[in-house]
């Protein structure tokens, strides 16, 4: 038998066809499949078939943490700016500050005042 391959949507409507009723052997004869094979399908349709009703509530916690996320981001990029303007606004006041003082004279061996 040829070895091909088959996308899940393919093997779901094999499955499905089977489980409407139509006769496992003639289906299988029909798709080049064993019956094993359908089987295997078959189990693993029904064990993750109650994963279709799960979608809705991941979707909604997904939307959710991503909703929070973008919150959480936003905050963090205001704190960001405004350490940056606090920062850059001490920087900016002290050398005010040092630019607006007078240059101290040294007292010391070489300067031209008696002390």
């Amino acid at each position: 038998m040829k070895r091909r391959k088959w996308t899940p949507e393919q093997k779901a409507l094999i499955v499905l066809e089977g489980l409407r009723g139509r006769t496992i052997g003639e289906l299988c004869n029909e798709h080049g499949i064993s019956q094993a094979q359908y089987y295997q399908w078959r189990d693993r349709f029904l064990g993750n078939a109650h994963r279709v009703f799960e979608t809705a509530t991941v979707d909604k916690r997904t939307q959710r943490l991503e909703s929070e996320n973008a919150k959480l981001k936003g905050l963090v990029g205001e704190l960001t700016l405004e350490l940056k303007k606090r920062t850059v606004g001490r920087e900016t006041a002290r050398l005010l500050r040092q630019s607006r003082r007078p240059k101290r004279r040294s007292s010391g061996p070489y300067s031209l005042t008696q002390g």
